[in-house]
């Protein structure tokens, strides 16, 4: 206990440094191309590449001061945890749930804090949160999947902030836009917050069963190739909807080289107020954080091949390119004919047909059926276009 409150103290230390760090952004970029608007101190992650990813974690809901207490107790002995988290202000699906315990529950995590030398976070999604928690002392804000849907909400929560200097953390939306997004960091940004992160907490999607919301990994790919330097947080908790898949889901983040992860952690999960399937004690955080393999993002000896394996994808991806092309010559001369003998553009059950082979075709060459759909989905709609702009020229 004595090595873990001393390497705990070391930590404490080093995220005192890091919160300051979080985001450096140079506000003169914002009139110019997205890649150029945000300048990251990257460095406030560099002294963790040898140790392991910043661990935000706590309960889904602030239930009790006792609760609490003990939850943030148990996850500062651990050694494994950076900020506590804790639910305040719940927005729920409909109406009748617990909504949050209010601000109250600030007080709870305020001596949490006190007790445990940790830094703290909390969602806001108003003015009223805001206030409410910086009156606390809070550390760290984050803004929910659905706060950041909605631009009012995202204004309004910029403008209670101008003139604060607070890392804001700031969660995909619910719907897979990456706009929406990006706009919700431009409008924190406009405010003045010159530390912020992005948090990957997955997408609502009709019909997905695996997860409670789908990781759509290449959304946050996306968004870093859009922002290079931003800091990039998952969210295995909202993701996974359950406990069985968080370590799986936090190991693919580590492997695409986040930075962080939020997990949510209850002293007795199975009677929590809220999200009770996704929640893990305090001890399981501390397992599946020694569980992680972190990998370098260079090349390290084995550089020359990793490079020959490279150059054979730009090889395929340059043919693969040019059959398409050719598929789109293809699909003018179609639209020709179609003009001439005035038939429709979508052939339904031609579509059908394609989309069905396809998968069938795909699955015994190793390739999964969401790969071909989405794949084919994407070349079907090119292929209309060409059509159309050949019909109607």
């Amino acid at each position: 206990m004595a090595g873990a409150n001393q390497k705990r103290k070391l930590r404490a230390s080093e995220v005192d440094w890091l919160i300051r760090q979080i985001k450096k952004i140079d506000r003169t970029k914002m009139v110019e191309q997205l890649t150029e608007k945000m300048v990251a101190a990257q460095e406030w992650f560099s002294s963790l590449e040898l140790e392991r990813p910043i661990i935000i974690s706590g309960p889904c809901s602030a239930e009790s001061e006792e609760q609490m207490m003990e939850t943030c107790t148990q996850l500062a002995a651990t050694g494994q945890v950076d900020i506590l988290r804790a639910g305040i202000w719940k927005p729920r699906t409909r109406p009748g749930s617990f909504e949050g315990i209010g601000s109250v529950g600030l007080q709870w995590l305020s001596k949490a804090k006190e007790e445990t030398g940790l830094k703290t976070a909390v969602e806001v999604a108003n003015t009223k949160h805001v206030h409410e928690a910086l009156k606390n002392g809070v550390d760290v804000l984050w803004i929910g999947a659905r706060t950041t849907v909605n631009p009012f909400s995202v204004q309004e929560i910029a403008d209670a902030l101008k003139g604060v200097d607070i890392p804001i953390m700031i969660k995909n939306p619910i719907n897979a836009d990456i706009e929406l997004w990006i706009g919700a960091i431009e409008r924190i940004h406009g405010a003045g917050i010159n530390r912020i992160a992005a948090i990957h907490r997955g997408f609502a999607k009709h019909g997905e069963k695996k997860f409670r919301n789908a990781p759509q990994w290449q959304i946050p790919i996306e968004l870093k190739r859009r922002i290079p330097d931003i800091p990039m947080f998952c969210d295995p908790s909202h993701i996974c909807g359950n406990r069985e898949n968080l370590f799986n889901i936090s190991q693919e983040a580590m492997d695409l080289n986040y930075d962080g992860l939020m997990i949510e952690s209850h002293r007795d999960p199975d009677n929590a107020w809220s999200d009770a399937k996704q929640q893990v004690v305090p001890a399981r955080i501390a397992e599946m954080v020694d569980g992680l393999e972190l990998r370098s993002s260079k090349a390290g000896n084995g550089g020359s091949l990793l490079e020959e394996y490279r150059e054979k994808i730009d090889q395929y991806d340059d043919e693969i390119l040019a059959l398409f092309a050719q598929r789109m010559k293809i699909a003018d001369n179609i639209g020709l004919y179609k003009k001439k003998n005035g038939i429709t553009i979508l052939q339904g059950k031609r579509w059908d047909e394609i989309l069905n082979h396809a998968i069938d075709k795909g699955k015994r060459a190793g390739l999964s059926a969401e790969f071909i759909e989405r794949y084919l989905m994407a070349v079907h709609q090119e292929s209309i276009n060409h059509q159309n702009e050949v019909m109607n020229s």
